[in-house]
């Protein structure tokens, strides 16, 4: 427990039966025994005023010599009249103002110059003050606490219209996953990854270092012409709990997310399914791995001719690629493996993709691939007649099958 936990405890459990007098004597001790630093300790464990604990402090260490005023009455805390009123009793519309600042469409007022900014207690307090009430940034926070406001970040739950037939399309998927492994074919989560800065860029998160050596970064983020940007695509096996990435330096396309299938399948899959005649794919709506690219499905047919694998894909719907195995699984332990740390050469980028492991026993293998994938491809009619794609009964454009027939070139 901290310092600043230990004395907000302490003053819980005492405040009920604290008076005026014993809680100001109490939180001077609590200062003077922390020592320096200690009122400003005390004053953000307790939320009393500075001023209240120094008066405590002082009153401590005087002692019965200390120049205090005239006792109070018998029976009371204080002399009659004794004490300053309150912020708000002085101020009743003060709190209601503050309001009407921080939640303007509460209070009807969408043309609040607050609107839009980061609405901190410095420019609250500046807003009020020039609305004619005098208070400082420390009571707008603490009348912010007292309203019910905190400090909150945003979070992401909202996933747009919702497709009818979303549920059953997960049903679907699921369905077809445990019927291939049950087979013993493959079933593989494919999707691309955050493309990253390349160079001594500054990365979220933190590592260990020693204390005051911070690693350098650069103070801007503009890529760099030489080493641009990393573009990784990914291949998580479901059932063996493995992973391939392919960290392109082009862009992301629908050849580019074919090509890396292939990798996967050349470097790591054939082995582990030596006997594979089919293979499943689960992928998001869009994307280079969208269900409407064309390129997509024709470089799909030749993999699948090349291969000898029939190959089916079955897209999540729209709206819901956080449900793709691969982001829980695969990228978001590479992510937490780089963290705090610059990606200062695409040797770098593969390494720590290869040395992320989990509990579990994931693995991963990565490779750069340096080919072009040139945007603006067009495939014509006649190429897309060729792709033999059977759709499934089920809505047919999100799940497929492309059988492993050479595609002829007449």
């Amino acid at each position: 427990m901290t310092a600043l936990e230990t004395i907000r405890r302490k003053f819980e459990l005492l405040d009920p039966v604290l008076d005026e007098r014993s809680r100001r004597l109490w939180a001077g001790a609590e200062a003077l025994a922390w020592g320096y630093g200690g009122i400003a300790l005390v004053a953000r464990a307790t939320g009393l005023a500075r001023a209240t604990i120094s008066d405590g402090c002082r009153e401590l260490r005087g002692g019965a010599s200390a120049a205090l005023p005239a006792p109070a009455p018998p029976g009371r805390i204080r002399r009659p009249g004794g004490g300053r009123k309150s912020l708000t009793e002085r101020d009743p519309e003060l709190a209601a103002a503050l309001d009407a600042l921080v939640d303007p469409l509460a209070r009807g007022d969408p043309e609040s110059p607050l609107r839009w900014t980061s609405q901190s207690t410095y420019q609250l307090a500046a807003a009020l003050r020039a609305q004619g009430h005098p208070v400082g940034p420390w009571k707008v926070g603490q009348l912010l606490r007292d309203l019910g406001y905190s400090l909150q970040g945003t979070r992401k739950t909202k996933e747009g219209k919702q497709h009818r037939d979303r549920d059953a399309q997960f049903d679907h998927i699921n369905q077809a996953a445990r019927d291939f492994q049950a087979r013993g074919q493959p079933v593989v989560s494919v999707d691309t990854k955050k493309k990253e800065l390349v160079g001594d860029f500054a990365n979220g998160g933190r590592e260990w270092q020693a204390c005051g050596c911070p690693e350098e970064v650069r103070g801007h983020d503009f890529p760099d012409k030489e080493l641009g940007k990393a573009i990784p695509y990914g291949v998580y096996d479901l059932a063996a709990n493995q992973g391939w990435v392919s960290v392109g330096v082009d862009h992301d396309t629908a050849a580019f997310a074919v090509a890396t299938v292939g990798q996967w399948w050349q470097q790591m899959g054939k082995a582990q399914y030596p006997t594979a005649t089919e293979l499943l794919i689960t992928a998001d709506a869009g994307g280079s791995n969208g269900y409407r690219l064309r390129v997509w499905k024709v470089d799909l047919q030749a993999f699948a001719a090349a291969t000898g694998l029939s190959v089916s894909v079955c897209h999540f719907p729209p709206g819901t690629s956080k449900w793709n195995k691969i982001e829980h699984r695969m990228f978001s332990e590479i992510t937490k493996n780089w963290r705090g740390r610059p990606l200062e050469s695409h040797e770098t980028i593969l390494s720590l993709i290869g040395a992320t492991r989990t509990a579990t026993g994931l693995q991963i293998r990565a490779a750069l691939d340096e080919n072009p994938y040139p945007t603006g491809r067009v495939v014509s009619p006649e190429e897309f007649a060729q792709v033999q794609l059977e759709a499934a009964s089920f809505h047919g454009e999100w799940n497929y099958t492309l059988r492993p027939r050479v595609l002829s070139n007449e």
